[in-house]
């Protein structure tokens, strides 16, 4: 009993000895930093470096380190283009080995079992970190929950199909990125419980291209049992597989996919993948194309930047099996609870310059064919301000609020599990129109301060609502609390979605008109594809 009662006060007089501060994983021992409550374990191998004769392939184990590794710095980002990564908080330290994790617990002990959230970057699969000062987990992590921010090669690295590489695999290609995200959970589901997580209780949440990993990996038949919940911010993967060069930003068909990563070799001056694979990874990244890096920065205006994308999530028949709506209709889905939405004012990252309503009409025309009415109709555009506001409109309910939608029903119909939706609309004199691509971020991890990429609420008050739903979520599947706005699980009927606004409630399905005349642009798309 003495030795009891001085253990407490030790503790008591000195909290940061009493957290996590070593731990045994797949690899060997980690050493982490205590602060503030919270203990950090940065820099944590998941996969051996994938470079040399593991470039362009499936993630492989880790490799064991001997003595107590220290876990205390970000290991290096994926190969990107260095401005990017500086332009979204990073830093420009980058590498092709990339394939490391974080934690941040505030669990005093290893039998705790805390809820479990994981966070997927996002940055168009071309750019992304760990290191994002916004994304930093401390300060999530004091709500209660053990947090955990995976990296996965993007770009090149992470989703160049070729037909070699998919000879290779015997299989297909070009989902290598996505491979790295289900084995960065293989590691979580194995080694979680060592920082006081419970490895039955795993969240996986993501934004933009992170978000749109979630809703990609609900139907990835690797993934299955490796997570419980799913949270997707702006992003979600319901249309149909890419098969040409169209506007949908969707999983790219195979043969479409080899066939841009034979010009890709082109480009870099060889003509087969052993050769490909003897540059250096610089030398891979430098002949990056201009429109993939304007999507990146966020200059994506039109159906010809978009289209130029070169490296997307391939549906190579094994990691991603196909067209996420005919999945979910098939009941070929990983079955959870889904807490996901998007933002009012999306579009504002993507479209900077304005046009006419002839040319608006036109451009509509030409992108949507037969669908072109039903988007004139919706998006106002009789004078030069509505037609800018009108396009930036477009691109959020086409990239976002219609995958969020669409998601939200097909889950309500084929699920047992609830859909939660939410709006988020913070508008303030730097952003009057609402919230951008990326504002929610700062808001979500309690950081809202660190957000450079845009205009962001300084919010504290938002920021601890937002939160509480979503370490709730975590926590239960379900988002309300006590002293909470209730927040109304989604149904076709009545369509209720959180909106974050300056009065935060529960009201109906935001520019349902305009999600309906988008909805029956991807009806015609998919009739197209029947017909071939």
């Amino acid at each position: 009993m003495l030795l009891t009662a001085l253990a407490v006060m030790l503790c008591a007089a000195q909290p940061a000895p009493c957290q996590i501060q070593t731990a045994k994983v797949t690899g060997g021992e980690l050493s982490g930093v205590v602060k503030d409550g919270i203990a950090s374990f940065k820099g944590i191998p998941f996969a051996a470096p994938p470079v040399g004769e593991l470039r362009w392939r499936a993630p492989q184990p880790v490799k064991p380190w001997e003595g107590v590794r220290n876990a205390n710095t970000y290991a290096p980002g994926p190969m990107q283009p260095a401005l990017v990564a500086i332009a979204m908080g990073g830093v420009a330290n980058l590498s092709e080995d990339c394939l490391y994790l974080n934690v941040w617990t505030p669990a005093k002990s290893a039998n705790e079992k805390l809820p479990v959230m994981v966070w997927i970057y996002g940055g168009g699969f071309i750019s992304g970190l760990t290191s994002v000062q916004v994304t930093d987990g401390a300060r999530l992590a004091q709500k209660g929950v053990v947090l955990v921010s995976i990296a996965y090669r993007v770009g090149p690295f992470g989703f160049l199909a070729h037909p070699e590489l998919s000879r290779e695999s015997g299989k297909g290609s070009g989902c290598y990125g996505i491979q790295d995200q289900v084995a960065g959970l293989r590691w979580v589901k194995d080694n979680i419980a060592q920082f006081g997580g419970d490895p039955s209780r795993v969240t996986i949440f993501g934004q933009s291209a992170g978000g749109i990993s979630v809703s990609l990996l609900a139907t990835v038949p690797a993934a299955r049992g490796l997570f419980q919940r799913a949270i997707c911010q702006s992003g979600g993967s319901m249309g149909p597989v890419k098969r040409s060069d169209t506007l949908e930003m969707s999983v790219v068909s195979l043969p479409m996919a080899e066939a841009a990563g034979q010009n890709y070799l082109r480009k870099l001056g060889v003509d087969n993948i052993k050769a490909a694979r003897a540059l250096s990874a610089d030398a891979i990244q430098t002949v990056e194309s201009a429109s993939e890096i304007q999507h990146a920065m966020g200059q994506m205006r039109s159906k010809k930047a978009v289209t130029g994308i070169t490296f997307w999530p391939v549906a190579d028949g094994e990691t991603l099996p196909g067209d996420g709506s005919e999945l979910y209709e098939a009941g070929k889905f990983h079955d959870t609870p889904v807490l996901m939405g998007w933002n009012s004012d999306e579009g504002a990252m993507f479209v900077h310059s304005k046009g006419s309503p002839e040319e608006f009409e036109k451009e509509v025309h030409t992108n949507f064919g037969p669908a072109a009415e039903p988007m004139i109709k919706a998006y106002p555009h009789s004078t030069a301000p509505e037609v800018f506001k009108s396009a930036k409109d477009i691109v959020r309910d086409m990239a976002f609020g219609w995958n969020t939608w669409t998601w939200a029903k097909l889950q309500t119909r084929k699920g047992k599990n609830k859909a939660f939706v939410y709006y988020f609309d913070q508008r303030t004199p730097s952003s009057p129109d609402g919230s951008s691509h990326a504002a929610e971020l700062g808001c979500v991890f309690r950081n809202v301060n660190a957000w450079t990429g845009g205009p962001s609420p300084k919010n504290p008050q938002l920021s601890d609502l937002m939160s509480s739903y979503w370490v709730n979520f975590a926590t239960a599947g379900d988002p309300n609390g006590p002293g909470l706005p209730e927040w109304p699980a989604f149904n076709e009927r009545d369509m209720q979605v959180m909106f974050f606004d300056k009065n935060p409630a529960a009201r109906p399905m935001p520019h349902l008109e305009k999600l309906m005349a988008i909805d029956a642009y991807y009806a015609w798309r998919r009739q197209q594809q029947q017909e071939r």
